[in-house]
């Protein structure tokens, strides 16, 4: 299945009447309070707001990253609460290239709910109505299962993979954060040695994916003879990260994983090397 959804097959998939729970992504991280505002104000009928403060992200410790995951437990609790039963077919979107809504989908798919999709463009690719009513979510009426994140690194992993350089550590932030250059979001700047830097806002053409065949080419340059189950993704804080994943999926390149604690946890720890 293809993590992308367009525009119109939501549509006829919504006018089929066919279950689906919309959920709306958008965040900034400057200010977080703006994604919910802006749901408030206008949203795809139906949907629910879904934060990555308070609904994707776990308690932060001051080492453990600006948005750690939550526990397997605490996520399948939130998984419950939001409605996402295992046969739910999960949208989601967002305005911001569909940064957020890739993480959705990647905490979804890591604890084995296969029924996500992203909508591809997100909301500037939806031309069907719109609504200000906000829906709260209907919670599921069982327990839903505890499930581990398939795919998740640790920060141990990372250290070790200094010395052995088994895996290729790619990094989606902008190249001047990359270089440790205008760092406004974490205390430190640089990168995790020996990381390679594909910015995600090279996997869009305007605010869509583009092609997979042209992904495929991309990656394949970029990656050269390194093999996909040899990835491992990071940021700042474990979010842009899966955006360079999804996109790897859509390439056709599988088995990439997520170091979910990234930048923003590696240097909370001054032990830990830096590059520039």
């Amino acid at each position: 299945m293809t993590p992308l959804i367009s525009a119109n097959q939501l549509e006829e998939i919504i006018n089929s009447g066919e279950n689906v729970l919309l959920c709306d992504c958008r965040f900034d991280l400057v200010d977080p309070l703006i994604g919910k505002k802006s749901y408030e104000e206008s949203h795809i009928p139906g949907a629910i707001y879904v934060d990555l403060d308070k609904d994707l992200s776990g308690t932060k410790t001051g080492s453990n990253g600006r948005h750690p995951l939550p526990s397997p437990e605490a996520w399948a609790q939130t998984k419950a609460r939001l409605g996402i039963s295992p046969n739910t077919l999960v949208v989601a979107y967002d305005k911001q290239g569909s940064v957020y809504a890739s993480r959705l989908w990647w905490m979804l798919k890591a604890t084995g709910h296969a029924n996500v999709r992203v909508l591809d463009g997100g909301l500037d690719a939806w031309n069907g109505p719109m609504g200000n009513i906000p829906r709260a979510p209907t919670p599921c009426t069982q327990a839903i299962a505890v499930m581990p994140y398939a795919g998740l690194v640790l920060v141990d992993e990372v250290v070790s993979n200094l010395n052995s350089q088994k895996y290729k550590i790619v990094d989606a932030r902008t190249e001047d954060r990359f270089h440790g250059q205008n760092e406004t979001l974490d205390p430190i700047g640089g990168h995790i040695p020996g990381a390679m830097n594909r910015f995600f806002k090279n996997n869009l053409s305007a605010t869509a994916f583009k092609a997979p065949e042209l992904l495929f080419k991309e990656f394949s340059e970029f990656l050269g003879p390194i093999k996909a189950s040899e990835v491992i993704h990071q940021c700042g804080s474990g979010v842009t990260a899966c955006h360079n994943l999804l996109a790897m999926e859509l390439a056709g390149f599988k088995g990439s994983r997520l170091y979910a604690g990234s930048w923003s946890e590696w240097c909370a720890d001054p032990k830990r090397p830096v590059e520039l």
